[in-house]
């Protein structure tokens, strides 16, 4: 069930034409996005707010390394383990080598990106480990063999239909046409999973440095029974999710529930500090801390696109991206999408392994607008489009950059000598004949054109210049 390779133009031309997707996307952005609005709008000093987190993080990711030791040793005292992981290979041996010594059979995971950034759970099948997702959406999306399409709703590209017929194909059942039935079902399975799993695996929202706690936010409850019932917990946490002080959560709790869902708070908040202490009812009793670099550390190094580690994973700007609002979270081809996954992915896999995603944008700002951390969207973008540009140009692979190189100098050579600019537009006007259509539009024009022809509107060129006009008018 691995990632395929990112094709974010083709696969966004297929979800585009896909009318119940469309569907889906803008019913259910469109009721984040007015709830967020609403619960932002209640808070009075909401700007004042996002200013306030917006330097937390700032602070924090500058410090990164001091905060990231005492973690560790906040941790260690709380009496878990702290496991360091360089990248997705490193992180996966480390947890299956937890598996092994624990002679875990069985694992449970509540909803974590940083676990689907890693495919873990190709890890634990490889290995002959059961694993099994227990957020509703998660495991909906298990059932399908397929990965999430967005950061807060996972299978929001599923319709009801689509849900009802996969749960009576894959958990042999009949066809249930209601929700509550279906998410009857899904409780009764999943709960025969939760006392039988030996290990749990669980990612983070914040883990916070001064007292080793990792907090998890969630409105199932499927997360406290992943990290409260099985003997062993096990969290996946990248190093940017760090907060210094656990006064500090009340700010970004705050800002991020409202984000997110529009809750003032989300149903579960998790506060996880170490193993289960004699004094305890539950818990496991044993508790490992994952730190997940994988690319981070480079991120951390350029002072251009560093802020994009500031992201708390609210999915606000996803909610609010046109772009995204079209083609949905699978176009993305990896586990991040909308405008967080265009920033993060180039840099976490490599520019080279998707160029296409910083150009995945308008550059309106909206994602901007509504971030609770305020990442500068836009110039983050703009910043890794230069890259691409620039790795076009190393590469061997310089076909089209050249193409495109010469394509803008012929335009500013002829923009700059009026009577060529003149004599190219009166030949523009008779060689468009063959693909002006009678409504003053062009249709297929050969490539690259056809790129732009094929799915919008390309008017033809006039027979008179917008100066001849002028000229008459006057």
């Amino acid at each position: 069930m691995g990632y395929h390779q990112i094709r974010f133009e083709k696969d966004s031309e297929k979800a585009i034409r896909n009318e119940s997707l469309q569907k889906a996307l803008v019913n259910v952005t469109d009721r984040f996005r007015s709830q967020r609005n609403k619960a932002s709008s209640e808070v009075p000093n909401w700007e004042e707010l996002r200013n306030s987190v917006r330097e937390r993080k700032k602070e924090t990711i500058a410090n990164l390394d001091k905060y990231l030791l005492q973690l560790e040793e906040s941790v260690v005292i709380a009496g878990g383990k702290v496991h360091w992981a360089k990248d997705s290979d490193d992180a996966c041996q480390i947890i299956l080598g937890i598996a092994k010594e624990g002679q875990v059979k069985s694992v449970v995971k509540s909803k974590s990106m940083a676990t689907e950034e890693i495919e873990l759970n190709d890890s634990f099948e490889s290995s002959g480990i059961k694993v099994v997702e227990t957020d509703l959406g998660e495991y909906i999306i298990q059932l399908a063999g397929e990965h999430p399409s967005h950061i807060i709703a996972p299978a929001i590209h599923k319709t009801k239909d689509d849900i009802s017929k996969l749960f009576s194909e894959k958990l042999k059942i009949p066809y249930y046409e209601e929700p509550e039935e279906l998410t009857v079902v899904a409780r009764e399975r999943l709960r025969s999973e939760f006392l039988n799993a030996d290990m749990g695996v669980s990612g983070a929202n914040f883990a916070v440095a001064e007292t080793g706690t990792i907090v998890i936010v969630e409105n199932e409850g499927n997360a406290r029974l992943t990290t409260t019932v099985p003997k062993i917990h096990v969290a996946l946490v990248g190093i940017e999710k760090l907060i210094p002080k656990y006064e500090d959560l009340s700010l970004f709790l705050t800002v991020l529930a409202r984000s997110a869902t529009g809750q003032k708070s989300s149903t579960y908040v998790s506060f996880i500090t170490g193993p289960k202490k004699q004094t305890d009812i539950d818990g496991p009793e044993e508790f490992h801390l994952v730190l997940l670099d994988n690319g981070r550390s480079k991120i951390l190094a350029s002072e251009e696109t560093k802020e994009s580690l500031y992201c708390i994973r609210c999915g606000a700007c996803l909610n609010n991206c046109p772009v995204y609002r079209h083609v949905g979270g699978h176009s993305y081809g990896w586990a991040y999408s909308g405008p967080i996954g265009a920033i993060i992915t180039p840099q976490l896999m490599g520019i080279d392994k998707a160029p296409e995603l910083p150009f995945a944008s308008s550059l309106c700002g909206a994602c901007h607008d509504v971030c609770p951390v305020k990442i500068d969207f836009p110039k983050v973008l703009l910043e890794l489009r230069k890259n691409v540009v620039k790795s076009k140009e190393k590469s061997s692979r310089v076909g089209g950059a050249l193409l495109e190189k010469t394509g803008i100098k012929f335009w500013r050579f002829t923009v700059e000598h009026e009577y060529l600019y003149k004599l190219l537009n009166k030949l523009l006007h008779y060689l468009q004949t063959p693909w002006k259509q009678s409504n003053g539009k062009l249709k297929s024009l050969p490539y690259p054109f056809s790129r732009w022809t094929d799915e919008r509107d390309f008017p033809s060129v006039a027979k008179k210049t917008f100066r001849e006009r002028w000229k008459e008018i006057r």
